[in-house]
């Protein structure tokens, strides 16, 4: 069997997310250790002025202020330089797409020329390119532990209202030990956790709780407690 000598590596689901201090388009950051206590989404693009990454930063720009308010910062990347992701963020104040219009970049935008970050967290994958990092998003929590990773292709902007709902749903179920079904949305009936023995399998067919219901023992529902 041929070596794979492109192997990337990347933090898993459960992993702390690798530490790393780098300059950005707000100062010098410390990351993790400058948002504890805030979930982060760490996501990178592969180059300043290109197209897609113009419309989502246009995008995540827009919706910082929802983020803001689930207790998450943004954080960006690429392997641009420090005076490139001025020059292309300061244009992006010009354009109008949509709905969106005149919006300002706010949050940081962390410049990667050597691909230390992008290294670390598996963003620069050779059978994309060298030289550029793929769309790539990592959620992490408040501890510092990555909850979510994905990463998208050049050509295909990513979905904003996915990267929301993956960010509610998280905090849902680690709120009310819950999980979510197929595509939920907030809103929508969680997932009881199943039970654990044979007793506890019986008393939830019997009674699954208040504003509970189940298709099987296996698989019970509550209604949203927030309605």
């Amino acid at each position: 069997m041929e070596e794979n000598t492109n192997a990337v590596s990347f933090p898993l689901i459960g992993d702390a997310a690798p530490a790393f201090k780098a300059v950005t388009t707000n100062g010098d950051i410390n990351f993790p250790a400058d948002f504890t206590g805030q979930w982060v989404i760490l996501f990178s693009h592969p180059s300043d002025f290109t197209p897609v990454c113009t419309t989502e930063f246009m995008t995540f720009a827009s919706l910082a202020e929802e983020f803001k308010e689930l207790n998450c910062a943004l954080l960006g990347l690429s392997v641009d330089s420090l005076a490139s992701h001025i020059a292309w963020l300061r244009t992006i104040e010009k354009l109008e797409w949509k709905h969106i219009k005149h919006v300002k970049v706010r949050f940081p935008l962390i410049a990667d020329i050597r691909m230390d970050v992008a290294n670390k967290y598996g963003m620069i994958q050779p059978n994309f390119s060298t030289t550029a990092a793929v769309r790539a998003v990592f959620v992490v929590d408040p501890k510092g532990i990555v909850r979510t990773v994905l990463y998208y292709p050049g050509s295909l902007g990513r979905n904003f209202d996915e990267i929301k709902r993956i960010l509610i749903g998280l905090q849902k179920a680690d709120a009310e030990a819950c999980a979510t079904p197929a595509d939920w949305r907030p809103g929508d009936d969680v997932i009881l956790p199943i039970p654990g023995t044979m007793d506890g399998a019986e008393k939830r067919a019997e009674d699954p709780g208040e504003d509970a219901y189940c298709l099987d023992w296996f698989l019970c529902f509550r209604k949203d407690r927030r309605k």
